[in-house]
């Protein structure tokens, strides 16, 4: 009958197998799968009548509710959103970037937490301890009464004044002469 193991003829198959097997049919077998060909075909013209009104009428209920394009886009990139929200696969992922994350921060935590620990042993060390001593004798020297100490920002700003100061006393000086 109709349900037969011969294969159908994939796309780009030559058309001469096609016939031979169209060749290797009865008559009656070609009869009844006409007819079965033409009642699939007016089938499907049905079913896309039936689809079309379907669609007519979801437009229209749309329609006299106020639903328009933009609200339901908004409403299916939301529902879609749930949807790949609430897979095992993207929770997983969540998951492990947030491990991640964790890790990461943790990491630079750690890198900080050593260059500061490094920061702290330069100025404690004695050359840096040999050259604040001498940019506060500098600062000292050039800014008179003020009080030691002070951050060092303000150690260095005096200190690059003072060095420019000196300098243009030494070509003052040299002009001088």
């Amino acid at each position: 009958g109709l349900l037969r193991s011969d294969s159908i003829p994939e796309v780009g198959e030559d058309a001469a197998a096609t016939v031979g097997m169209a060749e290797t049919l009865s008559e009656e077998e070609q009869d009844e799968l006409r007819k079965e060909l033409a009642k699939v075909e007016e089938e499907i013209q049905t079913l896309s009548q039936v689809l079309a009104a379907k669609e007519k009428h979801l437009a229209e209920i749309k329609r006299k509710l106020g639903i328009n394009s933009l609200q339901e886009l908004r409403q299916n990139i939301t529902k879609s959103w749930q949807d790949v929200t609430s897979t095992t696969a993207y929770k997983r992922t969540s998951e492990t970037l947030s491990q991640a994350g964790q890790k990461a921060s943790a990491a630079f935590s750690s890198v900080g937490s050593v260059i500061t620990k490094k920061f702290e042993d330069v100025r404690n060390s004695p050359t840096f301890k040999s050259f604040e001593e001498k940019v506060e004798n500098l600062k000292s020297k050039v800014g008179g009464s003020k009080p030691a100490g002070g951050d060092f920002g303000e150690v260095l700003n005096s200190a690059a004044n003072a060095s420019a100061t000196e300098t243009i006393a030494e070509q003052t000086e040299e002009e001088t002469h």
